[in-house]
């Protein structure tokens, strides 16, 4: 399992292998160390955050997003190119393309577990859908309550 967190003591960014029997993470750039709890994690399947306190975790698509926005923007600029030298069929075409590689590549991709409080990003995790989907709801919670801390 691959965790990839922002380490609570040096703020940067932590990727990490992590397995069952492992009882710690360590940040690379501080050597912080956040402890983990037995009853935190069975074997692969995640109860709670290990970086932070929350329980609220949610699965997403592990999608590239900058590579999903660049299909997009390559689509849009490749069509205005070939509707302003008044090619119709390639500009439909293009876009069409664009779109279809997009989905393509959302359909192909895997999917990851990650906290609503600290984003951590949890890959190769068991049994995910025991969390759910994103809830705009939980995640509006957690913002505000990030910004009532600042």
């Amino acid at each position: 399992m691959q965790i990839q967190y922002h380490c609570p003591s040096c703020h940067s960014n932590a990727n990490c292998q992590f397995d069952a029997s492992a009882r710690d993470l360590t940040c690379p750039h501080c050597q912080g160390r956040i402890i983990i709890r037995d009853e935190d994690v069975q074997g692969r399947r995640i109860k709670k955050c290990l970086v932070c306190p929350s329980t609220d975790l949610y699965v997403r698509k592990d999608f590239p997003q900058r590579l999903g926005v660049a299909l997009v923007v390559a689509g849009i600029v490749g069509s205005s190119i070939a509707w302003y030298n008044m090619h119709i069929y390639w500009t439909f075409a293009i876009l069409f393309a664009s779109a279809l590689a997009d989905v393509l590549l959302y359909s192909v991709v895997g999917e990851a577990l990650m906290c609503y409080r600290c984003d951590a990003l949890y890959r190769g995790v068991e049994e995910m859908d025991s969390h759910g989907p994103f809830d705009l709801e939980t995640h509006e919670k957690y913002r505000q309550l990030a910004a009532r801390m600042e």
